[in-house]
Parts: structure tokens; C-alpha cells; sequence
């Protein structure tokens, strides 16, 4: 199957390359612009490309934010458009920030999405991209938490602090953390573009969620470092603004469309995650 990416050169990019070959895919990077009917024609598109949105949030990081996702999808879905020959799934990112803080409300693929500025943007995102069913095309829409892997990330701004002993949980540690590793993330990917019978949105996280004092308490136990040095709700808000809601905040998402689909996933517990990336 030929594979285009758009951001294969960034943090999931790169180790979903790597699946998707290794399964045999002739894969191809795609630019954030400029695309022609020679780049686009390929079997499967996966559209990862976007403004990173842990940074602190002026008006015009905003701007940056919705623009890269859902401008971008837009001219992305016009392109496909004006093509005589598409793919016929088009996967694109989206984010577990759809559901908005929910406490410790489970939620599914058919939960309902969040007001404020990132519930809004995934929501637009990904009406942007459902506007290639128009064209025929079978949609995907992979709402991902937090992924762990190897080589960056989320865990590789935690490990420094927990390394030197001083990590500790954020805020209360209350607010549940949806996460899940880069190898069930790039094998998600794959058995979506593979498997016909997906369309539609897809929480990409692990099926047991953990608060975020549980991930602090088994990431310290791997590392075998204490973890005493909480990291108060008003320091995260005086370093990043309005972003620091997301670390306050939480989601307690379950991936139901992916296990009625039948995915299994190899890392299930967030200890097993953490030991397998950590060893």
C-alpha cells in the first residue's frame, strides 16, 4: 500500500514510519503545502501536521494553533478535490482535548465535545476533514492522548525532574491522564488505514486511563526515585496562561470504537508501558 504522511518528521511521524514499513507500505512524507496530483496519489493519507500546542498561548499562537490544523486540513481536503486520483482513507490527527476537563466522566467516541479554545479547534479540525467523505473517501479521525515513547514527548520533559528526584504529581493529581505508547499508537494507525470497516473517530489511548498521581507514583516506582515535589496548580499558571488547564485538566477516555473493532492493544496498564520504554 502506498502511504503518504503529513509531518512524518515529527515525534509520531518518525516511529510511524518506521511501522508502516516494516509492514511492507511504500511510505512517502507529504509537505505542509504545495501539493500535487503526483504526492497525493497514493492509497492511504495521514495527516499529522500541526503547531505544537504545549507552549504558553498568546493571541497569536492561537492563531498558529487553529491555523496548522484546521486551515490547513481544509486546503489539504481542497487539494484532494481537484486530484483525479485519492486515496481512499484519509486518517487525521485529532485530540483527546475534543472532550474538554471532564472530571472523572467516562467518555467514548460518542461522547459530546467541550466549549473553550481546543474543544472548538479539534471540532473544527475535524469537520474540515470529514469533508473528504464528500470525495469518497473513508475518514478517520484519531482523537490521541498522551503518547509515551522512547525518543520525546511528554515523558521526555517529565523524565529530567523525576530523574533527580524532585518529580512529583501536578496539582491534585486527580485529574485522569488518557495515555497510551508509541508502539500501540503506530499499530492504532496501521489497523485503521487497513481495515475498511473503521471510519469515523477513534479515541487513541489506553483502556485503563490513570489520574495523574497514578502515573506520577508508577513512573517514580520504575525509575525507582521518589516523587514528593508537587507542582502547584497557580506555578503552572503563571509559566504557561490558558494552556496550563490542559495539565490541571483532565479526561477520562476510553477506546471503545477501537476494541469493538477489534484492536488489541499490547500495553494496556500504564507500569508495563512505562518498565517497556524505560528498561
Amino acid at each position: 500500500m502506498r502511504v503518504a504522511i503529513s509531518g512524518a518528521s515529527g515525534f509520531i511521524g518518525r516511529a510511524l514510519s518506521k511501522r508502516l514499513l516494516s509492514a511492507g507500505h511504500n511510505v512517502s512524507a507529504l509537505g505542509r503545502t504545495g501539493w500535487s496530483a503526483e504526492s497525493l496519489a497514493c492509497d492511504a493519507l495521514i495527516h499529522l501536521a500541526g503547531e505544537p500546542v504545549a507552549q504558553r498561548w498568546s493571541s497569536k499562537v492561537k492563531e498558529r494553533i487553529r491555523s496548522s490544523r484546521v486551515d490547513a486540513t481544509q486546503r489539504l481536503v481542497d487539494a484532494l478535490a481537484a486530484v483525479p486520483q485519492r486515496p481512499s482513507v484519509l486518517v487525521c490527527a485529532s485530540a483527546v482535548g475534543f472532550y474538554g476537563d471532564r472530571g472523572a466522566e467516562e467518555l467514548t467516541e460518542t461522547s459530546s465535545g467541550a466549549s473553550g479554545f481546543l474543544g472548538e479547534v479539534c471540532a473544527e479540525w475535524e469537520a474540515a476533514a470529514r469533508k473528504a467523505e464528500a470525495l469518497g473517501m473513508r475518514v478517520v479521525l484519531l482523537r490521541t492522548g498522551i503518547v509515551l515513547g522512547k525518543d520525546g514527548g511528554a515523558l521526555g520533559k517529565m523524565l529530567p525532574p523525576f530523574r533527580a528526584g524532585v518529580g512529583g504529581r501536578i496539582a491534585s493529581g486527580e485529574q485522569w491522564m488518557p495515555w497510551i505508547h508509541m508502539d500501540d499508537h503506530t499499530r492504532l494507525t496501521q489497523f485503521v488505514v487497513e481495515n475498511a470497516a473503521v471510519s469515523g473517530p477513534v479515541n487513541a489511548c489506553a483502556p485503563q486511563p490513570v489520574t495523574n498521581a497514578e502515573f506520577t507514583r508508577a513512573l517514580a516506582k520504575v525509575l525507582r526515585r521518589p516523587a514528593i515535589f508537587p507542582v502547584p496548580a497557580f506555578a503552572l499558571r503563571l509559566l504557561f496562561g490558558e494552556m496550563a488547564e490542559l495539565l490541571v485538566g483532565g479526561q477520562r477516555v476510553l477506546p471503545k470504537a477501537a476494541l469493538s473493532a477489534g484492536f488489541v492493544f499490547e500495553y494496556p496498564e500504564i507500569t508495563p508501558a512505562l518498565k517497556n520504554l524505560l528498561s
